[in-house]
């Protein structure tokens, strides 16, 4: 057995399809179709079902993969490690988040200490950064809803409060707090079904007792206040969108009964080898949460007196 059949195998088992899995390994079909043959042969049990043209993963196949994505990623790690211990130093740190307004001072913040560093910054859906932690692609993802899988860690940074906004002139701007049943008849601004935020709002309304009425909803957080000032209903928005301008002349109402609040966690693949900057970074997130949580208990309540 040897490693460029496991590379072959991987391919063609992804794919299904010989025909299309030689073109993207760039090498001949009738070569391909052999070399999995032999791996078939060596491990003396069949890994696809064949039907004429067709050939599909069967129950071997299924549990091969497993182990040769577990092989295939411990030679990656191991390349990784390698590389940095002979100084051939990866300074790109790979990160996705489903909170991107704290990107900017973050980052920036980092670069001030490492200069050196070059960040790929992705925003996915908590399925897509679970895979991608998974397979090696990514370092670390910072999210609202926790990532949950067998090699995957999730440590919490920080617990924010859900507040409510609404627009200027409007009954509720006169008050500081307010119980959340009391927003049964109310009109919400809200992101779709499936957004984090979203999906832990319906179920704080849940837990109210009612399901809120959805006048808008979208995919596009930096429009919700927009909507708001003009009127088009209520909202529920996290603390840290409180940081910057484009909320900060409507009222800002704190939730209870339920008080509403969320957390934002750290994830990173416990196969997954941390080069020393990334183990660096690792610690300057859970400081800069620090430092963040208080500064937004400070702006809440500060906000919600001025109403």
């Amino acid at each position: 057995m040897e490693l460029l059949q496991l590379h072959y195998f991987k391919k063609v088992a992804e794919l299904e399809h010989m025909t299309h899995a030689a073109e993207a390994l760039n090498i001949a079909q009738p070569s391909l179709s052999k070399a999995i043959s032999r791996l078939e042969e060596d491990l003396g049990v069949k890994l696809f079902e064949r039907y004429n043209r067709q050939i599909k993963l069967n129950e071997n196949g299924r549990i091969f993969l497993r182990r040769v994505e577990a092989v295939l990623h411990e030679l990656r790690e191991a390349r990784r490690e390698l590389d940095e211990s002979n100084q051939k130093n990866d300074h790109t740190i790979r990160l996705s988040v489903t909170i991107p307004r704290v990107l900017p001072d973050l980052i920036s913040g980092f670069l001030k200490e490492e200069p050196q560093v070059h960040f790929k910054q992705y925003v996915q859906s908590v399925p897509k950064m679970t895979e991608k932690l998974r397979s090696g692609e990514l370092d670390f993802c910072i999210s609202s809803v926790p990532i949950q899988a067998e090699d995957i860690k999730w440590r919490p940074l920080m617990t924010e409060e859900i507040l409510l906004i609404a627009p200027p002139g409007h009954w509720l701007e006169t008050k500081s707090h307010i119980s959340l049943y009391e927003l049964r008849d109310e009109a919400f601004v809200s992101m779709n079904e499936g957004y984090g935020i979203r999906n832990l709002t319906d179920k704080y309304c849940q837990l109210a007792g009612f399901k809120p009425h959805i006048a808008f909803e979208g995919d596009e957080p930096g429009v919700i206040g927009e909507l708001v000032d003009k009127g088009l209903g209520i909202a529920f928005i996290p603390s840290v969108s409180l940081i910057g301008n484009k909320t900060a002349h409507l009222p800002v109402i704190r939730l209870q009964d339920p008080i509403c609040e969320r957390t934002i966690g750290l994830a990173w693949s416990t196969r997954r080898y941390l080069s020393p900057i990334a183990e660096k970074f690792q610690g300057f997130l859970s400081d800069y949460f620090k430092v963040l949580e208080e500064k937004l208990r400070k702006t809440v309540a500060h906000r919600s007196s001025e109403t």
